[in-house]
C-alpha cells in the first residue's frame, strides 16, 4: 500500500478517534452540568392560534404550583410533559426541551380548522387541515367556512378522522375554495342537500351552486368563472335561481321563477294601486 495513502488513512481515524472522545467529554459535561441546574422559569410559545393560550398551557403542565420550578431539569420526565400536551385536542404538535440556563422551553402548535360542520343531528365540529375533526372552543371561534344540511357525518367530541365519502367532499371543497383567493372571496357558505348533493353559496347573487362532488373542483369551477364573465351580466344576476356544474362539461342555470311572480305580483299591485286612485278622484269629482 502506497505509503501517504497510509498516513493519510492513520491521520483521519486518529481525527474521528479524538472527535468522538470530544463528543464523549462534552455529553458528560453536559450530564454532569444537568444535574446540578434547576428549573428557573418556564416559557410557552402556543403559536398563531387561539384555541389554548398560555395560562391553559401552564395548567397542563401544572407550573403554577410550582412543580416544574426548582427541581433538577435530570428530574423532569420531557416526554411525559409532551404527551400531556399532545392529549389536548386542540394541540397538533408540542416540542419541550431545556437550556442550560435552566429555562425550560414549551413550543405549541396548534390545530388549524379549516370548516366548521353543522350535521343532521345538531353536532358541531371543525375539520382541520389535515381532515381531522376536532371540537368547538369555548375559547376562540374561529372564522372558517361553515357546512350544513343533510350531513350525516358522527362527532364523538374527539379528535377522529373522517368517515363518510360527503364528509371527505366536504373537506376537499373547503380545503380547494380556501387556497383560492377568488373562491375564497365569493363562497360564504357550503349547503348539503337533501340529495347529498354539495351546493356553494355565494356572497354576490341570489343562487345556489350545485358542484354534486368534489370531483374535478378546478374543471367545475373554472366553468362556473366562464359563465359569471360571459352569460349573467348579459341576463343580470338574479336570472338564475341555480346554476349546476355538477357535470364537468357544462353548465346549467336553472331560472329564478320566484323572480317572475314577484315581478307579476308587483304590475298587479301596480294597476290595482292606478285603479285604486282614479276610482278616489272620482268620487271628489
Amino acid at each position: 500500500m502506497d505509503k501517504k495513502l497510509l498516513i493519510k488513512r492513520l491521520l483521519i481515524g486518529c481525527a474521528w478517534v479524538i472527535s468522538l472522545g470530544g463528543l464523549v467529554v462534552l455529553m458528560s459535561f453536559i450530564e454532569s452540568k444537568k444535574s446540578s441546574v434547576v428549573c428557573t422559569a418556564v416559557k410557552v410559545n402556543t403559536g398563531s392560534e387561539f384555541f389554548i393560550d398560555k395560562q391553559e398551557v401552564d395548567q397542563i403542565l401544572q407550573t403554577s404550583s410550582h412543580t416544574l420550578i426548582g427541581q433538577k431539569l435530570e428530574n423532569i420526565n420531557i416526554q411525559d410533559l409532551e404527551n400531556k400536551l399532545k392529549a389536548n385536542p386542540f394541540i397538533e404538535f408540542a416540542k419541550v426541551y431545556y437550556e442550560m440556563n435552566g429555562v425550560l422551553r414549551v413550543d405549541v402548535s396548534q390545530r388549524q380548522p379549516i370548516l366548521r360542520v353543522m350535521n343532521h343531528y345538531d353536532m358541531d365540529f371543525y375539520i382541520d387541515q389535515h381532515g381531522l375533526k376536532i371540537p368547538l372552543s369555548s375559547n376562540f371561534t374561529a372564522k372558517v367556512l361553515v357546512a350544513n344540511g343533510y350531513i350525516d357525518e358522527l362527532f364523538a367530541n374527539h379528535v377522529d378522522s373522517l368517515h363518510t365519502q360527503l364528509a371527505k367532499d366536504l373537506f376537499r371543497t373547503a380545503d380547494f375554495i380556501r387556497k383560492d383567493s377568488l373562491w375564497d372571496a365569493q363562497i360564504a357558505q357550503i349547503y348539503v342537500n337533501n340529495d347529498h348533493e354539495i351546493e356553494l353559496i355565494p356572497r354576490v347573487g341570489t343562487q345556489r351552486i350545485l358542484i354534486g362532488n368534489a370531483d374535478s373542483l378546478q374543471v367545475k369551477l373554472n366553468n362556473l368563472l366562464a359563465f359569471y364573465k360571459q352569460v349573467l351580466p348579459q341576463v343580470g344576476w338574479d336570472k338564475y335561481s341555480k346554476i349546476n356544474i355538477k357535470y364537468t362539461n357544462q353548465v346549467i342555470g336553472i331560472k329564478n321563477e320566484l323572480t317572475k311572480v314577484d315581478s307579476l305580483k308587483a304590475i298587479a299591485i301596480k294597476r290595482d294601486s292606478l285603479k285604486m286612485k282614479k276610482d278616489t278622484s272620482q268620487i271628489k269629482m
